[in-house]
């Protein structure tokens, strides 16, 4: 298995519009197929969504999930935690909200907050997040054993293409409510984010539970990607389980 690295990642890759349609339309009723073995072999799937900020991660959760039934799946948008969440081990509230068998579950950020918005905010100490590294690969190990089927997503964008997407959300009234002071301030972080995102991917990159980076520059290309991934993954997990 081939360890993933930021330095390889090329997001200068593109699709044009009339290949992302032929893709998007092939993958779609691909991945629609695959929703009944899910449901038939009460197989619970769990899937990652991280990223930059503006890297398109709605967007992508959007073109995946329309295919599918949406009495089968439920996303689930993560900040901070708040109330009994707060106040109890912090994969607590993931693991209330994993999945029954036969049904999908889609995290829009996850319990990788840990080891990136906490550890660069200082919300956990260091010997926190460290120790998170071991907890995080234990608490998907142990889906796996159960029979979950687990995608992680990292929604890669370089500097240059988040501050156009920033400036385009200022300027755009319908999408400015998406663009926030807190936004502004992570960018203003980049380095340190780079760094634990690079550290995370190291420590949290398993046979069980691999990352997949998506090249995030084009949105074209991302949503395809994350699409052709979940529809290799799936057919590969019931071919060998039948």
């Amino acid at each position: 298995m081939k360890h993933p690295r930021l330095s390889d990642v090329d997001l200068s890759v593109e699709l044009g519009r009339v290949a992302y349609q032929r893709k998007r339309s092939k993958y779609k009723k691909a991945l629609q197929a695959l929703g009944r073995p899910v449901f038939e072999n009460k197989r619970p799937v769990v899937i990652v969504f991280e990223g930059w900020d503006a890297a398109g991660k709605g967007g992508a959760i959007r073109n995946a999930m329309a295919p599918l039934d949406p009495r089968g799946y439920r996303v689930h948008p993560i900040g901070p935690p708040e109330g009994e969440d707060a106040r109890r081990h912090y994969l607590y509230r993931f693991w209330r909200r994993l999945p029954e068998a036969g049904q999908v579950a889609v995290f829009d950020r996850s319990w990788y907050g840990r080891v990136l918005v906490e550890r660069v905010e200082g919300f956990a100490t260091e010997e926190e997040w460290r120790r998170a590294y071991q907890e995080i690969r234990e608490f998907e190990q142990q889906m796996v054993a159960f029979g979950t089927i687990l995608f992680k997503f990292w929604m890669h964008l370089s500097p240059e293409e988040q501050l156009r997407r920033f400036k385009a959300r200022e300027q755009d009234p319908r999408k400015q409510w998406k663009l926030t002071d807190e936004d502004w301030r992570n960018r203003e972080k980049w380095d340190a984010y780079l760094e634990a995102l690079t550290e995370m991917i190291d420590e949290t990159h398993t046979p069980y539970a691999p990352w997949t980076i998506i090249e995030g520059d084009s949105k074209q290309w991302a949503r395809i990607k994350v699409l052709q991934t979940l529809v290799t993954g799936l057919q590969a997990t019931f071919e060998k389980d039948s």
